[in-house]
């Protein structure tokens, strides 16, 4: 086929050069790892001395293990890296990177131009795979090197009788959903809204009165090519809000628009049905036909004391309550676990009446944001930071963690209230205490070794503040 410029009269296109060499995933190609091996063992075994005749390990032979090689255009295996689970550690995503090696030159690419390939392709991996935490055990005289990569250096440890330096990679996975999701919200809101303690929570008290109201409108893409799941969210979304504010539910608007009628009915089966298994009849509304997919659902609930979200004091605990059963909803896959579809009305009303039960300081239903974001917003409202033990999340066993904590779970609340305090009674759900509130911005996450990796680097993740005003001088009891 002729170049395109070409077709429209314009000069040839210059013939491009072949690549030095390619990054290619080498993890089920038996002989280009054989070649990684014996590159390994020139530089490992022979070269350095590091080991006596071989250098593989349990690593090597761990089926979640990922192997990268740099081939050249010959096929040639010039170098590679591995990928593994650290410790045991998969399963709440801690990764390491071990045995990089680059070839002697020999007139072919230069070593460190591979090597910044390989590293920057097992970063890559790291992601893919789900990693929270991916560290390195580096020799000295490559700490420099990783650090021009974005590596940080953590602290020295020795190696094979070497010196060497553990240096991790900072995994922006939950920066980045903060990013996208809520720190836009401060600049937008806040000047808009009070600086009372109901600031960022999702539901406020009308005035003069003991009803609770909150909204939330949802995707409109979803509305469009899921029109009874979006129905059902709606619901689930609008219960949840409540529940977290402890408040007894009362009813219903929704606001939908739909290019016709068989759309909207579509939309309007999804919100009968959750209506009736979450105890929030549809109290009216307002439909428009022939416009683009959308829909919107205000809630309105009874409380005559709501828990804030802003509630929670240093020295609390976290505790989160999640419905782990269910599974990934089709066509969402690591976004929405649904948890409450097949649920009934009997299984899922002491999960919402858990807060309201339990009186806790703070609470707040995790949203799209999910647990961290979640866990954060908490804190920020709170004007607290939060210590998380990740092992001590509880998870389904078929959901990666770093899905599930950035994933809307279907049911997940997170509630602070003192250590002494018995954890919320919350049914089928799972119940575990699993963090801390601080008084330093931030969210950390702390891992069996000792290791604490910061998942969010300021309290700012809505950028709307503490709820706790400037003339109080203690948090609200």
């Amino acid at each position: 086929m002729l170049d395109i410029v070409q077709r429209l009269g314009g000069p040839p296109a210059r013939p491009q050069p072949a690549p030095a060499f390619l990054i290619v995933d080498a993890t089920d190609d038996r002989r280009r790892r054989a070649a990684y091996g014996a590159v390994r063992r020139r530089a490992f075994v022979d070269d350095q001395h590091l080991f006596a005749g071989d250098d593989t390990d349990a690593h090597d032979d761990d089926p979640r293990t990922r192997v990268l090689a740099a081939v050249d255009p010959g096929g040639v295996v010039l170098g590679g890296v591995r990928i593994h689970p650290e410790q045991g550690g998969g399963e709440i995503g801690w990764w390491r990177g071990s045995r990089l090696v680059c070839g002697h030159d020999g007139g072919g690419p230069p070593r460190g131009r591979i090597g910044a390939a390989l590293v920057r392709a097992a970063c890559a991996v790291a992601l893919d795979v789900g990693a929270l935490r991916f560290d390195a055990h580096v020799q000295e005289r490559q700490v420099s090197f990783f650090a021009r990569l974005g590596w940080e250096p953590v602290r020295r440890l020795e190696c094979r009788g070497e010196p060497h330096r553990l240096m991790r990679w900072p995994v922006g996975r939950f920066e980045a959903l903060a990013e996208a999701t809520k720190q836009p919200l401060g600049g937008l809101l806040g000047a808009l809204l009070p600086q009372d303690r109901w600031r960022g929570d999702d539901g406020v008290p009308v005035p003069g009165s003991d009803v609770l109201a909150c909204v939330d409108a949802i995707t409109p893409s979803m509305v469009e090519r899921d029109p009874e799941w979006a129905g059902w969210c709606g619901i689930l979304v609008t219960a949840h809000d409540l529940a977290a504010m402890g408040a007894e539910p009362i009813g219903a608007l929704d606001a939908l628009g739909a290019a016709d009628s068989a759309h909207a009915e579509r939309i309007i089966t999804g919100l009968r049905a959750g209506a009736e298994v979450f105890d929030l009849p549809i109290l009216g509304g307002h439909t428009q036909l022939g416009v683009p997919a959308a829909l919107s659902v205000t809630g309105l609930g009874r409380s005559a004391a709501p828990v804030p979200a802003g509630g929670g004091r240093p020295g609390d605990d976290l505790t989160l309550s999640a419905d782990l059963a269910g599974g990934w909803r089709p066509g969402y896959r690591g976004r929405q676990w649904d948890s409450t579809s097949w649920r009934t009305r009997d299984e899922l009303g002491p999960m919402l009446a858990a807060v309201r039960e339990a009186r806790p300081h703070a609470a707040k239903d995790v949203s799209m944001a999910g647990i961290v974001g979640t866990a954060g917003m908490l804190g920020e409202a709170s004007g607290c930071g939060v210590d998380l033990d990740v092992a001590a999340i509880p998870r389904p066993r078929e959901a990666e963690l770093a899905d599930w904590l950035t994933c809307f779970p279907g049911f997940a609340v997170l509630t602070a209230d003192v250590p002494t305090a018995p954890a919320p009674r919350a049914g089928a759900a799972v119940t575990s205490r699993c963090g801390r509130l601080t008084g330093d911005p931030g969210v950390r996450l702390h891992w069996p070794d000792g290791d604490v990796t910061t998942a969010l680097s300021n309290g700012a993740v809505t950028g709307l503040g503490s709820a706790l005003d400037e003339k109080r001088t203690r948090w609200p009891t």
